[in-house]
């Protein structure tokens, strides 16, 4: 705390310890009518973070929810892709409007659909890709979303502590896959979550295992799983374990995510819901 802290955390943009985490909440549009805002994270890159958010807001709104996906991996943008959108987001002045996927009608907002070509490299420091996930909250109309699932970044960094501050996150999962460095990032992403008071909803492991064609015996590619003595060393719940299945990473490159029925994140959406 500075000596010549007055107390009134309003106009200060500094972080102490006695402020209180709620004054850095950012208010979302005047317009946006949104439920539940649930975190999609990972301690590290290339654990399918972002099919499982597809994966989730599409099964959430096979159910009659409607959804929104909030892309705040901004240097790594994929989730267009997986839904096959190819069209610009538009706004006004005072409004930016997610686009629409073409079956279920899932609200995206994601730097992609601003950039003139999607494979524009996102060159900026941290304090610019903030700003502009700050944004997606504040400038983006989401209109009656039952629920908004927010792809973050992998790790621990900057950009998923603005998430944390800035938007009032009801709970996130956390993406894992079998090898044994998980237990060490896994507990990186939980125990910032602790630190931020984000209730941890659960974990969800991906690229468990591959299935037999012929006999349907469960083949650990990556090696046996520790997810649950992971999950028990940080009191969470399993929530999935996710087979390799190429016919769904066909399915996000070609663009027909919502077509894909996946029945192995069943446990997880219902204890989500």
């Amino acid at each position: 705390m500075s000596e010549e802290c007055t107390h009134d955390c309003s106009n200060c943009s500094s972080s102490c310890d006695s402020r209180d985490p709620q004054s850095f909440l950012e208010a979302p549009h005047p317009d946006s009518r949104i439920g539940k805002v649930i975190g999609v994270v990972s301690g590290k890159g290339g654990v399918g973070k972002s099919m499982v958010t597809e994966l989730l807001a599409v099964e959430f709104a096979r159910r009659g929810y409607h959804c929104g996906i909030l892309d705040a991996d901004i240097t790594g943008p994929s989730i267009p892709k997986a839904f096959g959108l190819t069209e610009k987001a538009m706004g006004n002045e005072t409004t930016i409007f997610p686009v629409k996927t073409k079956k279920y009608g899932i609200d995206v907002m994601s730097i992609n659909l601003l950039l003139p070509n999607d494979t524009d490299p996102v060159v900026w420091r941290g304090p610019v890709i903030g700003g502009t996930v700050k944004q997606f909250w504040t400038d983006v109309l989401w209109d009656n979303t039952d629920y908004l699932f927010v792809d973050m970044p992998p790790g621990t960094g900057d950009v998923a502590l603005t998430v944390f501050q800035s938007i009032p996150v009801d709970g996130i999962v956390v993406v894992t896959s079998p090898q044994d460095l998980v237990s060490m990032i896994v507990g990186k992403a939980i125990r910032m979550a602790e630190i931020m008071n984000i209730p941890v909803l659960g974990l969800i492991e991906n690229m468990s295992y591959v299935e037999c064609p012929d006999c349907g015996r469960k083949i650990p590619v990556f090696g046996e799983s520790h997810i649950d003595e992971v999950a028990g060393r940080y009191q969470v719940p399993v929530l999935a374990q996710m087979p390799i299945r190429p016919a769904l990473a066909a399915a996000c490159d070609s663009g027909t995510v919502e077509d894909v029925e996946f029945d192995s994140l069943m446990d997880a959406v219902n204890a989500i819901e």
